[in-house]
């Protein structure tokens, strides 16, 4: 019976030795649809996050349709695999809601970034820049190569997206005081399906025909929309701007079907998400004021609502464009 003991306590012992000093932190990085350029360059920087901080596994994941109800099906995936915390950008702020208020009660921590959850459904939400310099900047990439005024449409991706739709309504409430000669004609929704955005767009230039520019704050929906400007042989008649992946819209810049498009860094947004989710398991506490380190992008303080903004955004035009498309 002693012998017994004394080999229980050397197992015990050797399994003690042969443990890892710390349990490795999982981050599920859940984004609105996968094969979307924007969010594999959010998954990078994310990955540039988890390395830094060391003791950090990121999970890049999310559905293949942009839809809540295939979001929800990840979150209950990841809730099941007891995840540390979960960073996810939402196709709509509230069906969400219930799923991610199941993983708070498992005591993971959620923050949403780019496309925000309703406030009872995360811990904090990370907008890639100020909502109203956003609808500014939108309008006013436009405004700026229509120096007479003229008609321009926008070109959204879901009806249902917390974002695009703030952006749209800070857009529509500075036209009157700062762009008065810019008349918005339309506001149509691509569900950021590119087969869908196409039809969109091409339906906006059916149903104006003197329309001058289509805004799209959506990286999906824009390159569409240079692609119809293009097919259509509209270039020099019809200016496509908006929010876009330098990579990936650098032909339209070439070939003359935009002027400009801007967005800010979506490396920088997936690092800064995995730095807030990751601050949020090590204890620190999220509400109104508190200020969180981002890493090398910097901090952000919280507001009332535990929203903070990363960023401005960033115009990308012929002068620059060759440059940003080597990097993202």
């Amino acid at each position: 019976m002693k012998l017994m003991k004394i080999l229980a306590a050397g197992t015990a012992a050797a399994l003690l030795l042969a443990a890892p000093a710390y349990a490795q932190t999982r981050i599920a990085l859940v984004v609105k649809s996968l094969g979307n350029g924007f969010f594999d360059a959010a998954n990078r920087g994310a990955q540039e996050a988890a390395e830094e901080l060391g003791d950090v596994e990121v999970i890049y994941t999310g559905p293949t349709a942009a839809t809540a109800e295939a979001q929800i099906e990840v979150v209950n995936s990841l809730i099941a695999q007891q995840v540390d915390a979960i960073a996810i950008s939402a196709n709509d702020p509230d069906a969400l809601v219930p799923a991610l208020q199941r993983a708070m009660q498992r005591g993971i921590k959620v923050v949403s970034f780019d496309s925000g959850v309703a406030p009872e459904g995360r811990q904090i939400h990370l907008n890639p820049s100020e909502t109203q310099l956003i609808g500014e900047t939108i309008i006013k990439l436009a405004a700026d190569y229509l120096p007479e005024g003229g008609d321009v449409a926008i070109l959204s991706a879901a009806s249902t997206a917390t974002n695009q739709n703030a952006w749209i309504e800070a857009a529509k409430a500075a036209i009157p005081e700062k762009f008065p000669n810019i008349n918005l004609v339309s506001v149509v929704y691509g569900d950021d399906d590119s087969v869908k955005s196409t039809e969109e767009a091409r339906g906006l230039l059916a149903a104006y025909p003197e329309l001058d520019a289509i805004i799209a704050p959506t990286t999906v929906g824009v390159v569409a929309a240079a692609q119809v400007v293009t097919d259509q042989d509209r270039i020099g008649e019809v200016n496509v701007t908006g929010l876009a992946l330098p990579s990936e819209f650098k032909q339209f810049i070439d070939n003359g079907a935009s002027q400009a498009v801007a967005l800010w860094n979506p490396i920088d947004l997936g690092y800064s998400a995995v730095m807030l989710a990751n601050a949020l398991v090590e204890g620190e506490e999220a509400a109104p004021g508190a200020t969180f380190s981002i890493g090398r992008v910097g901090e952000v303080t919280l507001d009332d609502t535990n929203a903070a903004a990363m960023a401005a955004p960033f115009q990308f035009d012929a002068s620059n464009i060759d440059e940003f498309a080597e990097i993202y």
